[in-house]
């Protein structure tokens, strides 16, 4: 495997209200872009929950993959857990297997919801190369969900909305972009134009979004401690689906 993926944010909301809007898979499949579907599998006594899980590429073209997971609602120190194992056998599929954890920890400022998880790339020998990039966009990915899933609950900002706040936002960074390399290419060469895009971007980049609008910037992506990148002891008693 890979670099410990870690995403954390704060939210403003109580606990029970975290703790349902990331585990009730119609909800949780509302606010994270990594799925498109989220379903239970019928329940089997005496072994831990199973899920399928699935994305949408391309049109007509999905990738999914099952997973298991055991949550323990109720500790003595007042957080809760979710452990995970999940795995994909499609052909192109540049997540093979993995594992994580969710934490939910109760502060005088809200719950510190946050994650750890790990996978083995799939595509063959390609795919450790392929996931030099694919594993930090799919961590930036992780986050901008938990900020827009901060925004559902602390503001009441739908996340199909805050997707729209986000593509706009997006949309009028890049008139500005555009707006500038055709200003300075007026009476000078292409070369200029394209310096003036590339500045004016990278200016913009520095503008933090608007309040509304999710950003992954804003969530925590390195453990803080030795405790939060610990993975829980319930994810040791799972197996690979």
């Amino acid at each position: 495997m890979g670099r410990l993926l870690y995403i954390e944010t704060t939210i403003r909301a109580d606990l029970d209200t975290v703790w349902t809007a990331s585990q009730d898979p119609a909800r949780h499949e509302r606010w994270d872009a990594r799925f498109s579907e989220i379903r239970y599998l019928p329940e089997v006594p005496g072994t831990p929950r199973r899920f399928r899980y699935a994305t949408r590429v391309l049109p007509g073209l999905t990738i999914g993959g099952t997973g298991v997971f055991a949550g323990e609602r109720r500790r003595p120190d007042g957080t809760r857990t979710s452990a995970l194992r999940f795995a994909s056998g499609h052909p192109l599929t540049l997540i093979r297997h993995g594992a994580g954890w969710w934490r939910y920890v109760p502060t005088p400022s809200g719950v510190r919801f946050l994650t750890g998880y790990d996978y083995t790339p799939g595509w063959g020998r390609l795919g450790p190369l392929a996931d030099l990039a694919f594993r930090p966009l799919f961590g930036w990915l992780t986050a901008w969900s938990f900020d827009r899933l901060r925004l559902w609950l602390e503001r009441g900002i739908t996340p199909r909305r805050a997707l729209w706040h986000a593509l706009g936002e997006a949309a009028a960074r890049a008139v500005v972009t555009l707006t500038a390399a055709a200003v300075a290419a007026t009476g000078a060469s292409a070369e200029v134009a394209v310096f003036a895009a590339v500045l004016t971007g990278c200016l913009l980049a520095l503008v933090p979004p608007l309040p509304g609008t999710p950003a992954a910037r804003r969530c925590l992506r390195r453990p803080p401690d030795r405790v939060a990148a610990t993975a829980p002891t319930a994810l040791t008693l799972l197996e690979t689906p």
